[in-house]
């Protein structure tokens, strides 16, 4: 195979180079300082991927530690309402946004120009860390994103395997809504070893499962978040009814604080811990 020459390049392949060469220092060189977020999941990133100097604003939501689980390290940062008209006139050179429920908003501000960035929900773990790379690509900080995946990897590697053969489980949430199979909570019970119950109940795709057929077919453990035994409304009264604790009794339930579960990202190592101590404790 004959070897490639530099001598022998036409002139406009090596201009072109020249030229991506440029460009590559000038992305870099341009990492943006003043980036605002506009929801939750995007407020925690890029707490966990900026520079503290870097961050412009946050949403509400990641000052409110009943749901944010970087509370700490946003105490002081300002704080935005969302509105397309102050973000337009805040500076902002990249706006971290979610991908749904926010369409208007972020169209609006990238027909004025900004750079926009929507951040989808994690749909698996490879799904995931591919999203941590492009942000901390994207804020100029590669290495935090290469260890937040190792944190989130290392995390895995503890929980591999943890649960006894054939140990079935629902994850089961306010009003009687499962995942699907193919979700992140999903992948991360496989990882450890569980019989996901949806498809038994023929829930495979997610939905809203009748409690007269989880009594009727209990699965051996039920995944729920911390707010279950707090009667608030009457879809979190379902999680409380007695017949549902006579099928599957309160020893038998996983527990894990909701605002580990709310986003994908730097509270998924916490996550994953938390639910593999469930798991030591209850799983038999």
């Amino acid at each position: 195979m004959p070897q490639l020459c530099l001598g022998r390049f036409p002139k406009w392949i090596l201009l072109a180079g020249l030229a991506l060469a440029v460009s590559g220092e000038t992305a870099v060189a341009q990492a943006p300082h003043r980036v605002v977020s506009l929801n939750l999941c995007a407020d925690q990133l890029l707490l966990a991927l900026a520079d503290r100097s870097q961050i412009a604003s946050l949403s509400p939501l990641g000052r409110d530690p009943s749901i944010s689980f970087l509370v700490d390290k946003a105490a002081g940062i300002p704080v935005n309402e969302g509105k397309g008209e102050a973000i337009l006139f805040s500076g902002a050179d990249l706006v971290l946004a979610g991908s749904f429920g926010q369409q208007n908003r972020t169209a609006l501000l990238q027909r004025q120009g900004l750079d926009v960035f929507p951040l989808a929900p994690w749909l698996s773990l490879e799904d995931g860390r591919e999203q941590i790379r492009t942000v901390a690509r994207r804020l100029d900080h590669p290495e935090r994103g290469e260890a937040l995946i190792a944190d989130i990897d290392a995390a895995l590697e503890r929980t591999k395997d943890i649960v006894p053969a054939k140990r079935s489980i629902l994850t089961y949430y306010r009003r009687g809504w499962v995942p699907a199979s193919d979700s992140l909570i999903s992948e991360l019970l496989r990882h450890m070893g569980f019989v996901l119950h949806q498809d038994a109940l023929g829930l495979s795709q997610g939905g809203m499962a009748r409690l007269e057929s989880i009594i009727a077919s209990p699965p051996d453990y039920l995944l729920m978040d911390d707010d279950a035994g707090k009667l608030v409304d009457n879809g979190s009264a379902l999680l409380s009814h007695p017949a549902l604790a006579q099928a599957v009794p309160w020893d038998r339930r996983l527990v894990i604080p909701g605002k580990l579960a709310i986003c994908g990202g730097p509270s998924t190592p916490a996550f994953i811990d938390a639910l593999g101590a469930q798991v030591r404790e209850k799983v038999r």
